[in-house]
């Protein structure tokens, strides 16, 4: 990927799509674009926060451990979104782990730097804080869905998300194995296969990776209507 790629990605990432091309060219110069594995751990809950990331391909995982040791997935990032930039901004520890759960590759970017650029561009920080305030939209959106929505529907916003046309029947390729999915929707694996069983009847069907939905219309109305009611 050459530069003017990355500038064009990077002007797609929230966090920077509101800045001047001259003010991103500058700030790529510190940039570093990496290809990781698959089950690549980036770092993990508790330690110091050097680096943010921009997913330019692939899926990452952030998750924390409970105090019985369980997993609870926080967010599932994909290309063009950013994460850990607010452990930067505050200059604390990660909050989560981040673990790459398919082969990805990603810009790794030196907090001290950016943010000193920030304290020498103050109009930097206004990009920053609307960047930050769509995040906080959207984890208030999260909860709301996990909070008042049903499991199916939850899972049927889900795959429509994933839908890149409206052109019938669908096929989609999950992006990472469905207890994961599970952990990402806030349900246990029985629950996800029960929701999938509920969206057989409106038809949309599974098998193992693959899910084909006959109508996106159809989807679309469950869900719309499964919120109404």
């Amino acid at each position: 990927m050459n530069d003017i790629q990355l500038l064009a990605l990077l002007k797609k990432v929230p966090l920077f799509s509101r800045m001047e091309t001259d003010d991103l060219k500058q700030l790529m110069q510190g940039f570093q674009v990496q290809d990781m594995p698959c089950h690549k751990n980036l770092f993990m809950q508790g330690e110091q926060a050097d680096h943010f990331y921009v997913v330019l391909d692939g899926w990452v995982k952030l998750f924390r451990q409970t105090a019985d040791g369980d997993e609870a997935v926080i967010e599932i990032v994909t290309r063009g979104q950013s994460f850990a930039e607010a452990a930067i901004f505050e200059g604390q520890n990660y909050p989560v782990s981040a673990e790459c759960v398919t082969d990805t590759r990603l810009v790794l970017i030196k907090g001290a730097p950016f943010v000193k650029r920030i304290e020498e561009q103050p109009k930097l920080a206004m990009y920053m804080l609307s960047a930050m305030s769509r995040r906080l939209r959207f984890h208030i959106d999260l909860i709301e869905r996990l909070v008042v929505k049903s499991t199916a529907e939850r899972l049927g916003d889900f795959l429509l998300s994933l839908c890149h046309n409206e052109e019938d029947p669908i096929v989609l390729h999950l992006p990472y194995d469905k207890t994961l999915v599970a952990a990402r929707l806030g349900m246990k694996p029985e629950t996800l296969s029960r929701a999938l069983a509920k969206l057989r009847t409106i038809g949309v069907e599974s098998h193992g990776h693959e899910v084909i939905i006959e109508s996106h219309q159809n989807l679309e109305d469950f869900c719309k209507s499964e919120k109404s009611a």
